[in-house]
């Protein structure tokens, strides 16, 4: 079937707004207070890592590095807590057993280690391909290098937009295991890649269009504020529009998972109750 971006789109805005309250609870917990408590530990990029630097890009990229060995553990809490999320918010929208919220992040636990699995396997086989394509060709003639490099790009976006329904195959599906996860999002994206590439694209720059004036504006405002009320009120900003898009994209995915996937999984699922979902 061919995927169609408007019923997609209208299925996973529908879909939010019958549920807002769960996800809501959901997107808080796992997304919202996570990044705030991340972003109001780690300082301003853009003012102490310069200023430590000196303007020298060498020294720029040690005091980055130095930084990152400080706070991985953090960053490592935060992206298991939002991966498990993730998972959660994908079972409690579109699971056909239609779970309570408890039993949803439950779910979102014992997925997640399925979905690890099936991430890294993808990572690595992209990775070793590139590395060993771009790499030998980079040995052979510069110009050759960056040519191979561009085809890999391409190719690692085409692989990535074929495999963007491993996360609600193992939430909704209940697939654990990550092959199997793989080669089921790659026969449900199959015919429309072009499609769903064009549909997060598209998605992706309205997001970050929106994300940007929000910030912008708010910005400004904070600035009256003095530094520390700015941090604040940037550090809030930026974690409830982190918490807004990642709600929106998973239900984006849930929607064209269901949409792909037809009556095989999902399509009794909680938002099965709204009118028009096809």
């Amino acid at each position: 079937m061919k995927f169609d971006m408007g019923q997609a789109w209208s299925q996973a805005t529908g879909t939010l707004a019958a549920n807002r309250d769960l996800v809501t609870i959901v997107a808080g917990v796992f997304f919202f207070l996570p990044y705030l408590a991340l972003v109001l530990m780690v300082p301003d990029l853009s003012s102490e890592l310069p200023a430590q630097a000196g303007g020298d890009p060498e020294a720029m990229f040690d005091a980055m590095m130095a930084l990152y060995a400080r706070i991985w553990p953090y960053l490592l809490i935060v992206a298991i807590l939002q991966g498990i999320g993730s998972l959660s918010l994908l079972a409690l929208l579109r699971d056909s057993t239609r779970p309570t919220l408890g039993e949803a992040i439950k779910l979102g636990l014992i997925a997640f280690l399925p979905y690890v699995g099936a991430q890294l396997m993808v990572g690595a086989g992209v990775g070793l391909v590139a590395a060993v394509l771009a790499g030998g060709a980079a040995a052979i003639n510069a110009a050759l290098g960056a040519l191979v490099l561009l085809v890999v790009l391409v190719a690692a976006i085409y692989v990535m937009v074929k495999l963007s329904l491993v996360m609600p195959v193992v939430a909704i599906e209940r697939i654990y295991s990550p092959i199997a996860a793989i080669a089921r999002s790659w026969r449900l994206t199959k015919g429309n890649s072009l499609r769903l590439f064009l549909f997060y694209f598209l998605i992706m720059i309205a997001g970050m269009i929106v994300i940007l004036v929000i910030q912008m504006v708010l910005g400004l405002v904070f600035a009256l504020f003095g530094a520390e009320g700015q941090a604040i009120g940037n550090g809030v900003v930026s974690s409830l529009l982190n918490a807004a898009w990642a709600t929106i994209f998973l239900a984006v995915l849930a929607a064209t998972h269901h949409q792909l996937a037809g009556t095989q999984s999902g399509s009794n699922g909680r938002a099965a109750s709204l009118g028009g979902e096809g």
